[in-house]
């Protein structure tokens, strides 16, 4: 018996050619949170024509108290798309050149995930899993704008470990071939897209063959001989891992009012996404670094020689051992590294010394930044920084695969104007 692909072709729906994609194409929901005045530009920017960002509950309006009545327009709109606008369709994939504001161009493939394949459930070891600690607090809004919801439209990017490129980068050898479905300038500095339509049967058996053999068990000991003889892993969650969980939660609560039979086939049983090979120039993965404030730096590394003695983590100075890291602060930085880590990234390390710290210093405060310059920043100010090394690509899958999740926080792919914009739709609601 055939098993179910966890990444396959869907039928996605797109708005007539008609409409601009500057005002169709709307950045994930779950960017600028503190920043109204970049929503109210964005409103601007659809200028009360048909866009995606009537299809989404931007995070910054999370608080206010109209968030039911907003939900309610959101679903009327999805009616009104379904019946009047999204008048195009395409069966299979969309290949997808996303050009960002480096001028590297980001190639992916937009398809339906099977949440059966998935789950964010700790220790399990599905066929996709999540790269950092799901938040389960952050899943109800989410699910409150999905359930009942006609459409969905994704800003999940799943990421294959494929240093082979042999998933995504043949179909872009052969786009002249396919049908351009669209390309434009995304709004507010969003970078220039364009999506093809794959349709072509043998390209989506070229595509199937492509993912079997990377969520092989030959591929999964090759590349983790670590982890030899465990259960392989596909794809994980680049960006949009509360999304992805959110569509879980809702599948899981939808299944128990359907048949057997019904749940083979429902369309809510699946979750569309753009993967991508993190192994693409494209792909920038940073490291997020960690600042302590209100501490003394000379309490600060005499608390981490007691924590690391206590744990026979090993620690000294210089970069010689296994994880290397600076601590930097207001007047002095140091590397120092662990010849016995606890944690197999360097961020798991540091995270289980910091939550050993702040449980002993309730003044402490701790903050996530991802700019290197601006965490020299805070230093000088008086914070007390952990800088991570850069992190490596390996790294992610390796963290993945060996620790069940990374730390959150523990990585930033790109910046905020590059993540993934809603471009195409899919049906979730099933036969009426």
């Amino acid at each position: 018996m055939n098993k179910t692909p966890c990444f396959s072709p869907a039928h996605i729906l797109l708005p007539s050619e008609q409409i601009p994609v500057g005002q169709w194409g709307c950045v994930a929901c779950d960017q600028f949170t503190s920043d109204r005045s970049y929503w109210e530009k964005a409103a601007q920017a659809a200028a009360g024509g048909p866009s995606t960002l009537d299809l989404i509950l931007p995070e910054v309006y999370l608080e206010e108290d109209d968030v039911d009545a907003r939900i309610s327009a959101i679903h009327a709109a999805m009616d009104d798309y379904t019946r009047n606008v999204l008048t195009r369709a395409v069966d299979g994939f969309i290949y997808v050149e996303r050009t960002e504001q480096s001028g590297r161009v980001r190639q992916g493939l937009v398809g339906k995930i099977d949440l059966e394949a998935y789950s964010y459930a700790e220790g399990a070891v599905p066929a996709i899993r999540p790269s950092e600690h799901t938040v389960e607090s952050r899943i109800p809004p989410r699910m409150a704008v999905r359930r009942g919801a006609r459409l969905e439209t994704p800003h999940i990017m799943m990421l294959a470990d494929d240093p082979g490129c042999t998933l995504i980068e043949p179909i872009g050898e052969k786009k002249e071939q396919l049908r351009k479905v669209y390309e434009g300038d995304l709004m507010l500095n969003g970078g220039h897209i364009a999506g093809w339509a794959v349709e072509d049967p043998a390209l989506l058996a070229q595509i199937d063959s492509a993912l079997n053999a990377l969520g092989s068990q030959e591929a999964f000991d090759a590349r983790y001989p670590q982890a030899k003889g465990g259960a392989p892993l596909t794809l994980a969650v680049g960006d949009g891992n509360h999304s992805l969980a959110s569509a879980k939660a809702c599948w899981e609560e939808l299944k128990k009012t359907l048949t057997p039979e019904q749940q083979l086939t429902h369309p809510a049983r699946w979750c569309l996404a753009e993967v991508c090979n993190v192994h693409s120039p494209a792909i920038e993965i940073e490291p997020i670094h960690r600042v302590l404030f209100n501490v003394d730096c000379g309490a600060v590394l005499l608390a981490l020689i007691a924590w690391s003695d206590s744990h026979a983590a090993g620690i000294c100075f210089g970069d010689a051992k296994q994880q290397s890291f600076t601590l930097a602060g207001p007047h002095v930085a140091n590397v120092l590294s662990f010849e016995h880590p606890v944690a197999p990234l360097t961020v798991g390390t540091i995270d289980a010394f910091i939550e050993y710290f702040m449980a002993r210093h309730i003044e402490a405060r701790v903050d996530y930044v991802h700019d290197e310059p601006a965490v020299r920043a805070l230093c000088r100010q008086g914070g007390v920084a952990f800088l991570m090394p850069p992190f490596e690509k390996s790294d992610l899958f390796k963290g993945i695969v060996m620790g069940g999740v990374l730390p959150r926080k523990t990585f930033s792919m790109g910046h905020a104007e590059e993540k993934r914009y809603y471009m195409e739709c899919r049906n979730i609601l099933g036969e009426e």
